[in-house]
């Protein structure tokens, strides 16, 4: 992804829920920063729960360069306490000039990429080029804060035909809020599981499954599908410790 970032010519857009001001967080503020200063335009969106620490000279370095920078539910604690610990952006996507888009856990600290210890975290995400890239980028742009005046450039100057040029697999991008999409992620699992005929393969920090969930998962392995788990042996938080182990 740095790479990528790395010989971006026009524009990067970042979400993300963590960002730390380590060894690798601080790989990402080079990147963002030299794109910044050759013209590209670049703009970050933070979860303000997931990355509350970064120091205002990271920040301002790049925002001098020409980054914008935004914070989702920047709210101050309250009596030291965050009030609403439950609204959080977990979005972690990056879109490359309207041609490369990275989907997936791309958290940004160094024990994300450690492989084993007790801070180790397994992380998964998918590097995509073609048509689905154009899918990606509207919903940034439909999503973002104050992209009203991109919105309608994009749509002046974007060239279908450019970035349609399918491979062989085939992806659909699927988004949950709170408002008119409350449940579209879980109902395309439960299609999928429905439809599935040979294996499932579930890789997730939390499995705290709800009851439709579960059943669909139930019956597809009854009839002969093969459903493969893989979730964290040790959760961070007691609560997914207890309600994955019922689960499972």
């Amino acid at each position: 992804m740095f790479k990528a970032i790395g010989e971006a010519q026009e524009r990067i857009i970042l979400e993300t829920f963590i960002w730390f001001e380590d060894d690798v967080g601080k790989q990402l503020h080079a990147a963002l920063l030299a794109a910044a200063q050759r013209g590209v335009k670049a703009e970050v969106l933070l979860d303000g729960y997931g990355s509350p620490d970064l120091s205002d000279e990271f920040v301002n370095e790049l925002t001098a360069a020409g980054v914008v920078f935004r914070y989702y539910d920047p709210r101050p604690r309250l009596f030291g306490m965050r009030t609403n610990v439950f609204r959080r952006m977990h979005r972690k996507i990056v879109v490359i000039d309207a041609r490369i888009a990275f989907i997936g856990g791309l958290n940004y600290s160094a024990e994300h990429m450690s492989s084993y210890g007790p801070e180790a975290k397994q992380d998964y995400a998918v590097r995509l080029e073609g048509p689905i890239v154009e899918d990606i980028l509207q919903f940034e742009l439909e999503n973002l804060p104050g992209q009203s005046a991109a919105r309608r450039w994009w749509r002046r100057h974007h060239k279908a035909e450019e970035n349609r040029q399918p491979g062989e697999a085939q992806v659909l991008l699927v988004w949950r809020d709170n408002e008119e999409h409350r449940d579209d992620i879980e109902r395309h699992y439960l299609k999928m599981l429905t439809q599935a005929r040979r294996e499932v393969i579930i890789a997730n920090a939390y499995f705290f499954p709800g009851y439709r969930f579960l059943h669909a998962l139930r019956k597809a392995a009854r009839r002969g599908v093969r459903i493969k788990l893989i979730i964290q042996g040790e959760p961070d938080m007691p609560i997914v410790r207890v309600g994955g182990a019922l689960a499972v």
